[in-house]
């Protein structure tokens, strides 16, 4: 097997009208199914045999940059290597763990890595040229929404953003885009990370719940449905409790910050969350490096299309990862050519 050698993007993100947003959350609404089913129809009349591995294609490695240990990057990726490896044998995908978001960018841009996971904060940043040249990476496909929201214990006397500051909060690995997006979130209620909070920034996202659990920290910040930290903290004896923006503070956030979308935390996303919760978010996105082959993008977004529903069962918020949500998300003109060719050919784009 080999890694191949070698489409370039802009800006990233655009305000959703108000269909999309409703579309946004883990379980995308009938729209989306609608367009999935006329896809997987496709799919199938493109190729008779359904699920058969593809046969005779030459092996490709790609190397995939994921997160630290204990993150959601993570466990998505090692849910996407399982899960592909039985759909078509001529892609082999092998993990890299990294800092996070902020880590993935630099290393495709210099070709170090093939793909990479990259929050919807720090793709608009680096796609978008803020603070730094635009990045010349292209999407290729959406992951998940990320509804993004602070963790307290059930028993916290803390019920809002303005309880928590002063206090001592956990927001993440340092290069994870989990703190780049707080700090867009904070800045839109006149708040600031390092001013107004005890903030703690972690080497790994597996250290911060103990912190929360044992009172170290009040609460951590995070989000998306099943994410491993928030998971450990609603499944300790305490239980977890979930505070987010109010509508008001969210149309403040959105006001100063229109690229972070409305978005929904489903009710039983997590043990003891019995109702939905309205905040704000991004979606979470495959990247590619500048010069990834288009052939080899579309082996990768078809088997990607293909390995539903099985990764979703393997891991809960990949139910999302769907051609129809990577419309949802992304433009089509940033799109990578590889996408674009596999959307058109399943009918989802002319």
């Amino acid at each position: 097997m080999k890694r191949t050698e070698g489409p370039a993007f802009e800006a990233c993100g655009r305000d959703p009208s108000r269909h999309a947003d409703e579309l946004h959350g883990m379980i995308l609404r009938i729209g989306v199914r609608a367009l999935e089913a006329m896809a997987l129809c496709s799919l199938f009349a493109l190729a008779p045999g359904g699920l058969d591995r593809a046969q005779g294609a030459e092996p490709v490695v790609l190397v995939l940059g994921t997160a630290t240990p204990g993150g959601g990057f993570t466990a998505y990726g090692e849910a996407l290597v399982e899960t592909l490896s039985t759909i078509d044998s001529s892609l082999a995908i092998r993990l890299r763990s990294t800092a996070g978001s902020q880590e993935n960018i630099p290393l495709l841009e210099s070709g170090a890595i093939d793909l990479g996971l990259v929050e919807g904060t720090a793709a608009h940043e680096a796609l978008s040229g803020i603070g730094r040249t635009p990045a010349r990476l292209s999407v290729v496909a959406a992951m998940y929404p990320t509804p993004a929201l602070f963790a307290v214990r059930a028993d916290s006397p803390h019920r809002t953003i303005g309880d928590l500051r002063g206090q001592r909060v956990v927001f993440g690995a340092a290069g994870s885009g989990f703190v780049l997006a707080a700090r867009y979130v904070l800045d839109g209620l006149r708040l600031d990370l390092a001013k107004d909070f005890d903030a703690v920034l972690l080497q790994s996202a597996k250290d911060g719940p103990p912190m929360v659990l044992n009172g170290e920290a009040a609460a951590m910040w995070g989000g998306g449905s099943g994410w491993p930290p928030f998971q450990q903290i609603a499944d300790a004896p305490k239980g977890a409790r979930f505070i987010a923006p109010t509508a008001e503070e969210i149309a403040r956030i959105r006001a100063r910050h229109p690229f972070l979308k409305p978005m929904t935390l489903p009710a039983g996303s997590y043990r003891g969350q019995d109702r939905d919760i309205a905040t704000i978010g991004t979606w979470s996105l495959i990247l590619a490096r500048p010069d990834l082959p288009e052939e080899v993008v579309y082996r990768f977004v078809r088997a990607l299309h293909r390995s539903q529903p099985a990764l979703g069962e393997r891991l809960a918020q990949a139910e999302a990862t769907t051609p129809a949500a990577t419309l949802v998300a992304v433009p089509l003109a940033r799109l990578h050519s590889g996408t674009a060719r596999y959307l058109r050919e399943v009918g989802l784009t002319r």
